[in-house]
C-alpha cells in the first residue's frame, strides 16, 4: 500500500509540480483504492474560486486518461498483478480525489 501511495504521489508531484497532502491506499481482493487529499495547484485553486470548478475537474480527468499507463504501472509493480480497470474521481470541497484500480484475478503465481 505504501509503494502505491508513494508512487502515485511522485507522479503527481512530477507532472503537477505538487502532490497531495495526505494519501492512503486500500487493497482488498481485486480492488485497489487510493484516496488523495489536498493538492490543487495555485492555478486550479484560482479557477475554483472564480467559479470554474467544472473546468478543473475536466482538466484533471483528461490528465488521468493521459497518465493511465503510468498509474497502472505503479499498481502492477506493487501488487504483482495486472490492472484490468482504472477509474478516477475528484471532489472539490474538501479537496480530494480517488484513483480506483481493478486487478486481474489472482492465479496464485507471483
Amino acid at each position: 500500500r505504501t509503494a502505491i501511495s508513494n508512487g502515485l504521489v511522485m507522479l503527481l508531484k512530477e507532472f503537477y509540480g505538487r502532490g497531495p497532502e495526505k494519501t492512503k491506499t486500500y487493497v482488498h481482493d481485486d480492488l485497489v483504492v487510493c484516496l488523495l487529499r489536498g493538492g490543487f495547484t495555485p492555478v486550479e485553486q484560482t479557477l475554483l474560486e472564480a467559479g470554474h470548478g467544472d473546468d478543473v475537474i475536466h482538466q484533471r480527468m483528461i490528465f488521468q486518461t493521459i497518465m493511465r499507463h503510468r498509474f497502472e504501472e505503479v499498481v502492477e509493480n506493487a501488487t504483482g498483478r495486472k490492472v484490468i480497470g482504472f477509474m478516477s474521481g475528484s471532489h472539490q470541497d474538501p479537496d480530494m480525489f480517488c484513483e480506483i484500480f481493478v486487478l486481474a484475478p489472482d492465479d496464485g503465481v507471483r
